[in-house]
């Protein structure tokens, strides 16, 4: 079976919404998310697509198991990937080996960048963070505050902390900062009645700084 990501137009009035499609590539498997230009999933493999200038989709990064992460850091002008091999890696999309591969104590289920902070949820409950600035260290390793499985990681806006979503409908906001722990705290979502439902995805609004899950 083949796999596609697909590229569409949007296009929105008063009266309607229209939607053209553009351009679309295909996996040999299934495929996770798409962050601009990137795509990357189940095939081990991160795909660029240029779409501007109308060019193939070439190969920019490979791990030994599913991609499940990934984001380009425009400050670093790299992409850094996460997957189920327990690596980050390190892209210049330039170069075919990652310049840096950096190891996790487990599969890697969740990651967000606010350069310079990173935040990486793994599949034993750790929280990774990351200073960009000084890439081959771990600057802090936090259990995470919710019971089960990490689905989702999002950075405060200022860098200052991060919110972590789990398959259990719960949310948990921590702060980095040492004198700001008494405002950490956990939080239940997206529950109707007796049903729980996981929180796939947590992102901030630019402008109003409020959460959407």
């Amino acid at each position: 079976m083949i796999w596609q990501v697909r590229c569409w137009e949007i296009s929105c009035s008063e009266a309607n919404v229209a939607s053209v499609p553009k351009a679309s590539i295909s996996h040999d498997q299934q495929h996770g998310r798409m962050i601009t230009v990137f795509s990357g999933g189940c095939d081990k493999q991160v795909k660029m697509w240029p779409l501007l200038s109308g060019g193939q989709p070439v190969t920019v990064a490979m791990h030994d198991a599913p991609l499940i992460e990934f984001a380009w850091v425009p400050v670093m002008n790299l992409l850094v990937t996460g997957s189920w091999d327990k690596t980050l890696k390190y892209w210049d999309t330039r170069q075919s080996n990652p310049v840096h591969t950096q190891q996790l104590p487990d599969c890697c289920y969740a990651l967000e960048v606010r350069h310079p902070l990173m935040v990486v949820g793994t599949a034993d409950r750790n929280l990774i963070v990351f200073n960009l600035q000084n890439l081959q260290v771990i600057f802090s390793l936090i259990p995470s505050p919710l019971k089960y499985q990490t689905r989702c990681v999002a950075a405060f806006p200022d860098q200052q902390g991060f919110l972590v979503g789990s398959i259990e409908g719960r949310v948990g906001v921590h702060h980095l900062d040492d004198s700001q722990q008494s405002k950490n705290f956990t939080f239940k979502c997206h529950r109707d009645n007796n049903d729980i439902y996981s929180v796939n995805s947590l992102n901030y609004h630019p402008v109003s700084y409020l959460c959407a899950f």
